[in-house]
């Protein structure tokens, strides 16, 4: 901040890294004095419209930890490694290969998020949900992600923020920085309500009062950009919905509970991102040197390269030899920058920052060689916002991430989905895409949309790259389905089932959506877990609500997702598991805005979950955005057996919600997995009933409560044969699964929560009959469906032939280590280590490995 004395300005810095003025601290540990608030005010005036110097060092910052105020930085064993190796081989200068590339386009099935690769580091900006789905089915490495940037506090920017930082713990990450809002201090002791006390991982946050971060890639310049106050003195909304208010006396009390809340979730900051790459020195060009005569290949060569790459001219034998002879130019170092303006609220801001204005024509800066606009349609429309595209240079790149994006971010759901869609259309549906119908701005600067996977690439040439991009071919899908043995014999059985089944009159409700069908944390072919049932044409239940349950909604049904949404009435979550809960928020600001768009009434929807999810709710409400007011909760213990109400209040909401459902009956009981993990089971008016187990070991209570049930869906985590990790994880096996439902007698078993190892299909055992199915992602069935689901399996057998024979050979080579009485332990069965098969078998060998040890760490941890 040049306009501000350097005295002053580390005087603001230590005041607010100190805590006792951030907006984000605690309530009790504030001071609301006036005098306290206008030091605030002017403090973070000073931020916005002062003017950053690379004069701040990243070994001298103090970051900002839960617990850890004013620790200072300690840097991962690997970086401190790489330094070493790069001093003792002489480089101390940028990296030569840098690229961006887009992981979420923005659309509205996947939020936008870049990643910064180097080779020696790796970054992501924005981290909403699905975003670690999308990093591991694309291969960037999350294993090096050490700093992560957030332009805003909302859950479009911080949706998948809490699963990537159990797969960064999970996956030996010692340390990880979060840059932006300082409000981030309390999201990550938030996420502790359900994700344990992340010992393993070291999260730090470098709120935008430190301005400057710098690292051996690149120096970044955190620029805080201020909303401007409404014309009615209300400050600007978040880019999620805004709850519907309720009055609580609260509005007119500036001390009272209700606005202090609002002061520490102040959605009024969103952080721009300067970024400049370190510089690079040319090449030395050997060639060249010869034919001038230098001593190439002698001891005496180093000295003269050394002064000719640092721009000298030498002396030999001589004669003059200039540095342009023999050296290529060198790079000084490219800027790009990072800006989000949610909102026309941010529009004078954004265009008026004096930081931003240095890198345009004219500026003091160099100019940016790109520009990242996470901007909405309707700010980029505006008049203002193109003028000011228009002020930087001709030169500069454009890359636009917002709704409009049209890409298939998830490749490999689309192609199973395509294959499996041959066997039977109906239950097997192709997936849709949601277009937004908003127009698309005509801007006067040339630009590129989004696309999954697009690069721009920084070094070595400055270029764009489509290469990496995914060809999503539906006939080439269907094409490679229909070159395996015997699959299309296969196929034409279950087109006879599907003309059979099709001149049989049925019900079309209830209908059995399945959204995510794996554990544990998303993967490439299984999202976590997701349920959806349409219980009528007007009425919706979600059972379980893991990461990406929005995303899937949106693949499930394109342009009709908002219709969809505003029927959901009702939540139940099972247990606290991220995988199972954190894609609810998402859920509820969606439904919000879906509401909104059709025209209907808004009304908070039923939640049943563990009362324990309040800790976490209450504290994302309190210090990041509002969402209270989108549920009315009723604690799963309320719906158990011999539970004792005593407040009207919680009576009516029981009533109410088997009401706007047409149930009769909605229980649920404990179940032997984690603490405050529940089963439920509702019945309808009309007969049916259907039981859902969430995540459980083989549990009596369930078998009650499920007793007679028309569809019962049941965890089957772990194969046969691994029934003491199921045990030790207290999941169950497929048999014991399909045992239970034998026990209720359930008219059907629909087999789901696999663990991410049986990526494709599980592994069947000799208990499977006419009275079982397995689940897939976007599998879509009705009570008629029964008697067709097990007609299908030979099909699926035949399709994923190939992945069923190595999972069937690495069960004969554990129990063949099993009967030779090695002592082998099961836990270590899918080592890397064990990996000796060639080719793809190995490869996959390493794959499970990987998914067995995330699993095995989450259980502990939990």
């Amino acid at each position: 901040m040049n306009s501000v004395p350097v005295t002053l300005r580390s005087f603001t810095a230590l005041l607010l890294r100190g805590g006792t003025l951030s907006a984000a601290a605690p309530p009790a540990a504030r001071c609301h004095s006036s005098s306290h608030r206008t030091v605030f005010q002017f403090c973070r005036t000073m931020a916005s419209t002062g003017n950053n110097k690379n004069n701040n060092n990243n070994n001298n910052s103090q970051l900002l930890g839960p617990n850890k105020k004013g620790k200072k930085q300690k840097e991962p064993l690997r970086i401190v490694k790489t330094k070493e190796h790069r001093r003792k081989r002489g480089d101390v200068h940028g990296p030569n290969t840098v690229y961006l590339q887009v992981v979420g386009a923005g659309s509205r099935d996947s939020a936008a998020s870049l990643y910064l690769f180097s080779e020696y580091n790796r970054y992501l900006f924005n981290c909403g949900e699905g975003t670690q789905r999308l990093m591991q089915e694309h291969k960037l490495k999350a294993a090096r992600l050490d700093n992560i940037f957030l332009t805003r506090l909302s859950w479009q920017n911080v949706g998948g923020l809490s699963g990537m930082i159990l797969t960064l713990k999970d996956t030996g990450v010692p340390q990880c920085v979060l840059s932006g809002p300082p409000q981030l201090e309390n999201y990550l002791n938030a996420i502790k309500s359900f994700s344990g006390p992340l010992e393993d991982i070291e999260l730090l946050v470098r709120p935008y009062t430190e301005e400057t971060y710098t690292d051996d890639t690149m120096t970044v310049y955190q620029v805080p950009i201020f909303a401007e106050s409404r014309s009615d003195g209300r400050k600007p909304p978040s880019q999620s919905p805004a709850s519907p208010k309720r009055d609580d006396g609260s509005r007119d009390n500036p001390d009272s509970p209700g606005e202090k809340r609002k002061a520490a979730r102040d959605t009024s900051l969103v952080v721009s991102f300067i970024c400049r790459l370190h510089p690079r020195k040319g090449n030395f060009l050997v060639a060249q040197a010869k034919e001038l005569g230098l001593p190439v290949g002698t001891a005496a060569i180093g000295r003269l390269i050394a002064d000719l790459k640092n721009g000298k001219s030498v002396m030999y034998e001589g004669k003059e030899i200039r540095p342009e002879q023999v050296c290529t130019p060198s790079d000084p170092g490219p800027v790009f920058i990072v800006v989000e303006c949610p909102s026309d609220e941010f529009l004078e801001a954004v265009c008026s920052n004096q930081q931003l204005k240095r890198h345009q024509t004219g500026g003091t800066e160099d100019p940016a060689v790109l520009v990242v606009h996470m901007t909405p349609e309707s700010v980029l429309k505006t008049d203002q916002y193109k003028e000011w595209m228009e002020r930087f240079p001709s030169a500069t790149e454009h890359l636009i991430i917002n709704e409009h994006a049209c890409t298939v971010h998830n490749f490999r759901s689309h192609k199973i989905q395509a294959q499996l869609n041959m066997i039977h259309p109906e239950i097997f549906p192709e997936l849709k895409s949601y277009k937004t119908k908003e127009p698309q701005a005509a801007l006067h600067v040339p630009n590129v949309r989004a696309e999954c996977l697009l690069k721009f690439q920084l070094r070595p040439v400055m270029e764009w790259q489509r290469d990496a991009i995914p060809p999503c071919n539906t006939e080439e899908f269907v094409k490679e389905a229909s070159e395996v043995p015997n699959f299309l014999e296969e196929v034409d059985k279950c087109r006879q089932i599907s003309l059979t089944d099709a001149a049989e009159p049925s019900e079309k409700y209830p209908e059995v959506v399945f959204l995510g069908t794996g554990s544990a944390l998303p993967m490439k072919t299984r999202n976590v877990s997701g349920t959806l049932v349409n219980i009528s044409p007007s009425q919706s239940v979600l059972l379980d609500c893991g990461e990406g349950t929005f995303g899937q909604l949106c693949r499930q049904y394109g342009d009709d997702v908002d219709e969809t949404l505003t029927k959901i009435s009702t939540v139940f979550i099972s247990h606290l598991h991220a995988d199972h809960h954190t894609g609810l928020i998402k859920i509820l600001y969606q439904r919000e805005r879906a509401l909104t768009t059709v025209g209907k009434p808004f009304s908070p929807v039923y939640l049943v979950a563990p009362v324990q999810i309040m800790t976490w709710l209450n504290q994302y409400h309190n210090y990041c955005e509002e969402i209270l007011n989108h549920i009315n909760l009723i604690p799963s213990y309320f719906l158990c057996d011999g539970a004792e109400i005593h407040k009207q209040r919680m009576k009516s909401f029981i009533q109410a919600l088997l009401k706007k459902n047409d149930l009769t009956k909605f229980q649920t009981c404990t179940v032997r997995h984690c603490k405050n993990a529940f089963a439920c089971s509702f019945t309808h008016q009309s007969g049916w009933k259907l039981a859902f187990s969430g995540d459980t070991m083989p549990c009596q209570e369930f078998v009650h409560i499920g007793n007679n049930a028309t569809l019962l869906i049941h965890e089957a985590t772990l194969e046969d044969g691994l029934e003491e990790e199921a045990l030790e994880k207290r999941h169950s096996t497929t048999s014991q699964a399909i045992g239970i439902g034998m026990k209720m007698s359930a008219e059907f078993i629909m087999l789901n929560h696999f663990s991410q190892r049986y990526a494709k299909i599980p592994l069947f055992s000799e208990d499977f009959s006419n009275r079982v199915g397995i689940s897939f992602d976007h599998m879509r069935i009705r009570f008629r469906d029964f008697k067709i689901l097990p007609r299908l399996i030979p099909a699926l057998k035949t399709l994923f032939a190939e992945d069923i024979g190595e999972m069937e050979e690495r069960r004969e080579k554990r129990e063949l280590k099993l009967s030779r009485g090695s002592g082998f332990d099961v836990n270590s069965e899918q080592n890397t280590s064990e990996a000796v098969v060639v080719g793809r078998g190995a490869k996959r060998e390493q794959e499970e490995a990987a998914m067995h040890n995330v699993e095995t760490k989450r259980v502990k941890s939990s």
